[in-house]
């Protein structure tokens, strides 16, 4: 080879290799000097990092997490400590607001306030209307910003002027669509005890059903059964699908194998075994007298040989009165398909039977796929200047009976791992699939952009649970019924004067607490309220304290920051791996082991670090490689990304804007 075609071929070698660099996904964010093009801010909703266990940073640099890796390159990296009580609606509002809990007034989700009844939340802390500052959003849309939220709690009704709003979670907006599992009727007996624990949040839709089931009739082209084929009905957000339960194996035994489902009984739409889902189908809903349409697929999760079953149906979690604009419904489900925005619900239903854990899994790679292919797409068809998603799957599954409990409990060892390899292995997938995330938003973003991931709390293991209200009705300050079909309890407020609401909450009133809930006050009520102190306060579990603190409400705002006018009597502080129930169930329990394996609410985030968060922010302005040596808080981010954007940060803001990490 002559030198002038060695040198040629260096060079081509050398275009080669620089090409191939910036084909990186995210290659160029963060490498111009600004202005500040576009901003992406992943909040993925309990988000556990921390310097001793959830090692992220560490996970990174190995090689397991490659597009972290990048941003920690390219930006400044550390952990963000979260408000108390530690859980979802607060901490998105200390995010999106840059204040504390007692300055935008998200105590809780559900949250009371005087002069209505103490037996259904009047306050709804997942509902934007229920802040008392704004969010980022209206300063970005002042200063002429387009902004599209995914997912985001605290985001509708939406407040979007000119931009675009997807499914912010659980506010009172809306048709929405969670899965359901349905069970025959005779499954109730042995899940009684869970109580109101298949209804969202207690209080909500039913997530899970318990169906009659009858000798199967009028079903055309039915497959062949070797044993007497029975049938259930499923009702589900106002349509009906029909479940035939058959047993197809002609061995002279009577063993149950595999269901088929129908809208009219005539033309099939799934047939499937134990352990399979069907494709996504369209399905007609019905909300307010009108017609939505949708998408469903079902899973049979369990058939018994005798002929028992347990069947999920899961809907698109998207439509046309979920976004605003509403035509958004349509788009994304076109171009990224029935959107699966998290994994099971709260609370949680994929965790009473072994086969539970596969759905789990395969509902969380839906959703975390979901997103990914989400993010690229909005990018690409609406174009926005600042881009806010969240999911919650994180949450869900280090809340979930299958993991946290194995791989960070109290005989935890990191050294090792080995009793807990595998789940282990689930928890770097989970992070792995939230890196795949990031990439594709990534791969969208010039080099004038800023990326920011962080999150509202993490999560640790549950040792106990805590069933305090249990307490209440054994000193007779509470009093209650239990329904004898479900095991539903039902408080007589008129007769109680001391309960427990969630998630941190102790209200108390010596002349009882029903009717139109006021603050008690006098003698009576100081010697009371003393009295539910001590005995929180003396409570032994062992050797150990279960309450750390029972604040009286008076000194909350001073103390956790809370807002006096949304909280209860007390306010309760939990040692960590202790989770306050507010269930009541005829036992004389009072800590429990649970199903579930985590959880956040009621624990002191300043000294516990599992309950820490990722920050990392990457963009024109940032240095780059920089290691934010003291955790930062939660309030800090959004005054610091408004100043990276040259936007006036809002007097009422109580967080800082982090100098120390930028240029």
């Amino acid at each position: 080879m002559s030198v002038r075609k060695a040198y040629i071929a260096i060079l081509v070698i050398a275009l080669l290799a620089v090409m191939a660099l910036f084909l990186i996904p995210g290659r160029g964010v963060g490498s111009g000097d600004g202005p500040v093009s576009t901003v992406y801010w992943f909040i993925p909703d309990g988000t556990r990092a921390d310097p001793d266990i959830f090692t992220i940073y560490e996970w990174a640099q190995e090689g397991k997490l490659p597009n972290l890796r990048k941003l920690m390159q390219i930006g400044s990296y550390g952990y963000s400590i979260p408000d108390f009580p530690s859980h979802t609606p607060t901490n998105f509002a200390s995010l999106l607001t840059g204040t504390y809990p007692k300055t935008h007034g998200i105590a809780d989700g559900p949250m009371h306030v005087e002069g209505f009844p103490l037996a259904t939340p009047s306050a709804a802390g997942f509902a934007s209307n229920a802040k008392k500052v704004d969010p980022i959003w209206t300063f970005l849309e002042e200063a002429g910003k387009k902004v599209a939220l995914l997912s985001i709690p605290g985001s509708t009704p939406p407040e979007l002027k000119n931009g675009i709003t997807i499914r912010g979670r659980w506010a009172p907006w809306g048709f929405d669509t969670p899965a359901i599992v349905y069970e025959p009727l005779e499954k109730l007996e042995e899940r009684k005890s869970t109580g109101r624990g298949f209804k969202l949040f207690y209080l909500g839709q039913k997530l899970t059903q318990f169906v009659e089931t009858a000798d199967a009739t009028s079903w055309e082209n039915a497959p062949r059964t070797f044993s007497a084929a029975h049938e259930f009905k499923m009702d589900a957000h106002g349509a009906t699908v029909w479940g035939l339960v058959y047993d197809s194996t002609d061995d002279s035994a009577t063993n149950y194998d595999r269901v088929l489902f129908s809208f009219d009984k005539k033309t099939a739409i799934a047939n499937l075994k134990q352990g399979a889902w069907s494709g996504w189908f369209p399905i007609e809903l019905m909300w307010n007298d009108k017609k939505v349409a949708s998408d469903v697929k079902v899973k049979v999760i369990k058939v018994w040989e005798g002929g028992n079953f347990r069947v999920r149906l899961f809907f698109n979690n998207v439509n046309e009165f979920l976004t605003e604009p509403s035509n958004v419904a349509a788009e994304l489900t076109e171009g990224v398909g029935p959107m699966v925005d998290f994994v099971d619900n709260w609370p949680a239903q994929l965790l009473y039977e072994e086969e539970d854990k596969d759905t789990f899994l395969e509902e969380a790679e839906m959703s975390l796929n979901w997103h990914r292919d989400a993010a690229g797409f909005i990018f690409r068809t609406y174009k926005p200047d600042f881009f806010i998603q969240d999911t919650y799957t994180p949450n869900q599954m280090l809340e979930s009976r299958w993991w946290h409990r194995q791989i960070a409990g109290p005989k935890f060892d990191y050294d090792t791992r080995a009793a807990a390899r595998d789940e282990w292995e689930d928890i770097f997938w989970l992070y792995k699939k939230l890196d795949d995330v990031l990439g594709e938003a990534m791969k969208n973003l010039d080099k004038n952009s800023v990326v920011i991931f962080s999150s509202d709390h993490g999560v640790i293991p549950i040792e106990k649970q805590f069933k305090i209200n249990n307490l209440f009705a054994q000193k007779g300050w509470l009093k209650y019924t239990i329904d004898a079909t479900t095991g539903e309890p039902a408080i007589d407020w008129n007769a109680s004067k001391v309960v427990y609401l969630k998630m941190a909450y102790v209200y108390i009133k010596p002349e009882g607490l029903g009717g139109a809930w006021t603050r008690g006050s006098g003698t009576a009520y100081e010697q009371l309220r003393n009295e539910v102190i001590q005995t929180l306060e003396s409570l032994t579990d062992g050797n150990k304290k279960p309450v750390v603190n029972a604040v009286k409400w008076e000194e909350a705002p001073d103390f956790f920051e809370l807002p006096a006018d949304r909280i209860g009597d007390l306010v309760l502080e939990v040692e960590p791996g202790y989770q306050l129930w507010e269930e009541v169930d005829g036992s004389v329990n009072i800590f429990e082991a649970p199903l579930g394996g985590g959880y956040k609410q009621a624990i002191n985030p300043e000294t516990t670090k599992g309950m820490w968060t990722p920050f990392v922010i990457a963009g024109p302005g940032v240095k780059k490689g920089h290691r934010i040596e003291e955790p930062i808080r939660h309030v800090d981010q959004m005054p610091t990304i408004l100043s990276l954007l040259g936007i006036t940060v809002p007097a009422h803001v109580e967080g800082r804007v982090l100098t120390e990490i930028l240029e």
